[in-house]
């Protein structure tokens, strides 16, 4: 199917696709039409939408479908997916897959209803209690978004473990052309679920509480080889920097895009640059910065933050360049000029 499609309704319709069954969400904006597109289409497949009295209402009716075994998904913005960390940190522990989409708007506190990208310690460092971390995608298009939705409930399933899409509130709402394209579903062991049926297999407890210490410990360090297993399989990365290039921008989700244009500004002056665009943020490509050519000067992150991501590029860099940053802040958003002012200051 190819359409013009609102990046927040696209994500649905791919859900849809990729075999979601069941929504539980609450509205806030600027991800509205996402519960507004469940609740009209989840029935026309057979189905189940429900507006919880919550967003920890939501997300603890997430872990008990995951638990009995469903595909199944929430949605929120910033404050919302904030409610939202405890069950988070519970379906982590408890080792249950789930996508959860989160389309973020400026903060702290209620902020404003204007995009930005300062969610990224929360989404990515992991906002709940305890260690733990979970697969976290930054899609720049609407097209990248669908396509990554088949990809996080996949990767949900097979490593057991929630999984969230990133985008901010200018992706969420532009409409763009869009194909989306299910990919031919894959079939996981789930002899772990708890689903009442005896027939086949022995009796299941689904918990993260552990209240022996050995227990727990052995718990948490079964799941962290999980994630070096994602680490090695799982991290993507999109980057542009060749040869002659002068400076590496760092950039994600929309905001990449503005970059990019910046990119093409300086290069008819002569000025070379690329962009290194990491499409997961966890697990994050630090290998990608031990690798760029010789030509390279320093590194540019490029964020709608007041610098968050920015800490993850300086552990990449390993002092290896000097790293600098430009962010805007509040539902600002920044302009190619902008980007490529700061790259002619820092090549100055």
């Amino acid at each position: 199917m190819r359409a013009l499609m609102k990046g927040n309704e696209a994500i649905c319709e791919a859900a849809l696709l990729a075999g979601c069954r069941l929504f539980f969400g609450y509205p806030i904006t600027p991800q509205n039409e996402i519960p507004e597109y469940m609740a009209k289409h989840m029935p026309k497949v057979n189905g189940t939408f429900v507006q919880a009295e919550s967003e920890i209402g939501a997300i603890n009716m997430v872990y008990g479908a995951a638990a009995a075994g469903a595909r199944v998904m929430t949605s929120s913005s910033s404050p919302g997916i904030a409610l939202k960390q405890e069950g988070i940190s519970y379906m982590a522990g408890a080792r249950l897959p789930g996508l959860i989409v989160s389309v973020a708007r400026s903060g702290p506190g209620l902020g404003g209803i204007l995009p930005a990208q300062s969610d990224y310690f929360m989404t990515v460092k992991g906002g709940g209690n305890g260690d733990y971390f979970m697969p976290v995608y930054a899609p720049n298009s609407v097209q990248e978004a669908t396509d990554l939705v088949f990809k996080a409930f996949d990767a949900a399933e097979k490593y057991r473990t929630p999984v969230t899409i990133l985008i901010d509130g200018m992706l969420g709402q532009m409409m763009e052309p869009v194909e989306i394209k299910p990919t031919a579903p894959q079939t996981f062991d789930k002899s772990w679920i708890t689903d009442g049926d005896l027939s086949n297999r022995k009796r299941n407890i689904i918990t993260s509480l552990s209240l022996q210490g050995e227990k727990l410990e052995e718990m948490n360090r079964e799941r962290f080889k999980i994630y070096d297993e994602i680490i090695a399989a799982e991290t993507m990365v999109e980057n542009t920097v060749q040869d002659g290039d002068e400076i590496a921008i760092v950039a994600y989700g929309t905001p990449s895009r503005i970059c990019m244009t910046a990119i093409e500004t300086l290069k008819e002056e002569g000025i070379k640059a690329g962009l290194i665009r990491p499409i997961t943020l966890w697990p994050y490509p630090y290998d990608v910065f031990q690798n760029l050519p010789a030509s390279v000067k320093h590194v540019l992150v490029c964020e709608l933050s007041m610098g968050q991501m920015v800490e993850d590029v300086k552990l990449g860099v390993a002092g290896k360049y000097p790293v600098h940053f430009y962010g805007r802040t509040g539902g600002v958003v920044f302009e190619p000029e902008e980007i490529a002012a700061k790259v002619r200051e820092v090549l100055r």
